[in-house]
């Protein structure tokens, strides 16, 4: 296929693998597999992509469109022959011999320090158990080598010879692998990851095992004490996600290694002269930490993702049931909440992507639109309808507050802070201007039409003045006033006959703005977002794809991660009283830092790792897709709500939020002005934030809080 085929369902080009590197490295030497794009095509307004499948071309695809949420993790599982050495590594049994040199490393130690004497001395101690019943005796012996073996596990390996003489089982690191059914699964306590065995060759224990006393000793007063050690040693090491290597090994235990026949089992060096060719490897560790860990997945889920979120479960019970605070405190509570919100703001972006790349763009549109912004409205009206319920306008500051910290986390952090890691490993990026350039546009007016009645109210409002004293004891003499602010909702006509039609006239033509804004990138001009997709695999190879989350399961999983958020949101606002109660914390400052990027997490990893691998242009996307969905989508829907459920909120904001978040965009669109950055301009951006954060710590609360 070597000419361009036009795909109107994806909005993408696709061609064949031969043209696309040779478009790359003739523009540029710089492109990969991984959705990098070609910096000398982002010149030309043109960008090539190189994807794995149809699914993960419409993923990325729809990055570059705008309204669409930016997602960098794959939807679709990646053919395992296409995986990198260190990726195939993570998802390894631990059964494959190697020679990695010395073992005494600094992980290692650190294993035994941590682990393996508490286990080891408990294996002693089951030990000594067998050999009083006398029946354990041999499951006594096992322990005893057993004891020695997890107390240094590296560089040994626990074999199980087969009772009839066959063709080895064991292999070597390097070599190919015999025919075999491979089957991968991201199981912690499964028996395998990548099984490399033969189905005629699968052990069976004999009616000699279940016959023997020893195994029912065994197996009422050893196995139950060793399998609850080994499971605590297990979840622990899989918490700590680098630790992962002892995870697996702790779990084989449980699984395999416990369970097979003690004559069976022997334990040796990993010397490849030493090792028998009649046998089948269990069992084999080297290292155990492995930091690339961080990119295991469980079903295409991230396994931070995974293991946070045991801690919604703990969030939620606490919250409902423990409703007098015995167990724990309302700041603990408020903790709790707030991070729980990580991991469901992660599931709700991956339903989101998943949904987005099995569909057409008017349904990715609308869903993106739609739930896009869940995560942020679900706390910001039940913090609205709280106070409105308490009549305390604190709640109403926070979640102004809020609102401008996403503004100003996503137009200078989540970029800024791209530029600095991006600009790292590379001395300079460059993006598409013309497409950041129309950001650039919508967030001028985004900004502008958001904080035009605050503007209106300054001209013709009321100035307030509070703390006024005389010190020349002259009626006439000069008042130094401690609080002056401008106040027009003491005036209730200009406020209802002006202020009030302005807001509502603001908050229809945002959303028609963004509306706007994707007809104009989805349907008449395209061609900014001209993305060409190429396969990268190699010629001759076919893959069927396999889908990580399909829409069904995609939108049962957005709707359970939305209630989970309502839940967690409703805790957050009942928990927050006492820290606005608080003289230490500001209302100002817990709004534009806690409760503005906690829940954009998952968006600044995204924009990192968009940086990381030189595509610089989606990092900035990420940042404005959200500034635009706040002002344009977000803001509008809390007005209407407001107009339904009267809650009090309104577009009046304070001078530091509005004077902090002009300077921002005005600083933005300078530093993006010729389309290329290094960390320099980023450092500028973070160090920025940084100040505007200071002054939010720092300003006093209002006397209303």
């Amino acid at each position: 296929m070597s000419e361009i085929e036009q795909e109107p369902e994806l909005g993408v080009r696709r061609r064949s693998t031969q043209d696309a590197l040779m478009t790359c490295s003739t523009l540029t030497q710089n492109h990969s597999c991984e959705g990098i794009t070609c910096p000398s095509c982002l010149m030309l307004t043109k960008t090539t992509l190189l994807a794995e499948n149809e699914v993960e071309a419409h993923k990325l695809a729809n990055n570059y469109k705008f309204g669409f949420k930016k997602w960098k993790s794959h939807v679709t599982e990646r053919p395992w022959e296409d995986r990198s050495a260190i990726v195939k590594e993570l998802y390894s049994d631990l059964n494959v011999i190697k020679h990695p040199g010395s073992l005494v490393t600094c992980d290692n130690v650190l294993y035994v320090l941590l682990f393996g004497w508490w286990i080891a001395l408990l294996y002693l101690l089951v030990a000594l158990i067998m050999f009083v019943t006398i029946a354990g005796i041999p499951y006594g012996k096992l322990c005893c080598s057993l004891a020695g073996y997890y107390f240094w596990p590296f560089g040994k390996v626990i074999q199980k010879p087969f009772m009839n003489r066959r063709k080895s089982s064991v292999r070597f690191y390097g070599e190919s692998a015999p025919e075999t059914t491979a089957v991968e699964t991201t199981a912690l306590l499964g028996a395998t990851d990548r099984v490399d065995r033969a189905p005629s060759e699968t052990p069976t224990v004999g009616m000699k095992y279940w016959l023997s006393p020893s195994t029912y000793v065994w197996l009422l007063l050893g196995y139950p004490l060793l399998a609850l050690a080994h499971g605590l040693a297990s979840f622990i090491a899989w918490i700590l996600v680098v630790t992962i290597p002892i995870a697996k090994l702790n779990g084989r235990a449980i699984t395999d290694i416990l369970l097979i026949p003690p004559e069976q089992l022997q334990i040796r060096p990993s010397k490849r002269t030493d090792v028998p060719l009649d046998g089948e490897v269990v069992l084999c560790c080297y290292r155990a930490m492995n930091f690339y860990y961080y990119k295991y997945t469980v079903f295409g889920i991230n396994v931070f993702a995974v293991n946070l979120l045991p801690l919604v479960v703990v969030a939620l019970v606490l919250g409902y049931a423990d409703t007098e605070n015995h167990y724990a405190s309302s700041p603990v509570k408020f903790a709790l909440s707030i991070l729980a919100i990580i991991p469901l703001s992660y599931y709700i972006g991956m339903a989101i992507a998943s949904i987005s790349a099995q569909s057409n763009f008017a349904v990715g549109a609308v869903v993106n639109a739609t739930f896009g912004s869940i995560t942020e409205l679900t706390f910001y009206i039940t913090a609205l309808i709280k106070g409105s319920r308490k009549g305390n306008k604190c709640y109403e500051e926070v979640v102004k507050s809020a609102l401008t910290g996403t503004l100003l986390g996503c137009v200078l952090f989540i970029p800024g802070i791209s530029m600095v890691i991006g600009g790292c490993k590379h001395q300079e990026q460059r993006f598409n201007s013309r497409s950041a350039g129309i950001s650039s546009a919508l967030l001028f007016i985004s900004v502008g039409g958001v904080f035009a009645p605050t503007l209106f109210s300054k001209a013709y409002g009321n100035l307030i003045c509070q703390g006024c004293t005389n010190s020349t004891q002259n009626e006439s003499g000069p008042f130094e006033c401690n609080d002056c602010h401008f106040n027009v909702l003491q005036n209730n006509a200009l406020f209802h006959s002006h202020i009030q039609p302005l807001i509502h006239t603001v908050c229809i033509l945002l959303p028609a703005s963004y509306v706007i804004g994707l007809i104009f990138a989805l349907k008449t001009h395209t061609h900014i977002y001209d993305i060409h997709i190429s396969d990268c695999h190699v010629p001759g190879h076919s893959h069927s794809v396999v889908i990580h989350w399909s829409r069904w399961r995609a939108v049962v999983l957005l709707v359970v991660a939305t209630v989970c958020m309502s839940a967690c949101a409703e805790l957050v606002s009942e928990h927050i009283d006492p820290l606005l109660s608080s003289s230490a914390i500001s209302p100002y400052f817990l709004g534009v830092t806690v409760l503005a990027m906690v829940p954009e997490l998952p968006e600044i990893v995204n924009g990192i790792q968009f940086a990381l691998q030189n595509n610089i242009s989606l990092s900035l996307e990420v940042g404005s897709s959200i500034a635009v969905q706040v002002c344009m989508l977000q803001i509008p829907v809390l007005v209407l709500f407001s107009v339904i459920y009267p809650v009090g909120f309104n577009l009046l904001f304070s001078d530091l939020h509005l004077w902090a978040s002009i300077f921002s965009v005005i600083l933005m669109n300078y530093i993006f002005m010729d389309g290329k950055c290094d960390y320099f301009q980023g450092t500028a951006l973070v160090v920025v934030y940084l100040i505007i954060m200071a002054m939010y710590y720092f300003a006093p609360s209002q006397s209303s809080c």
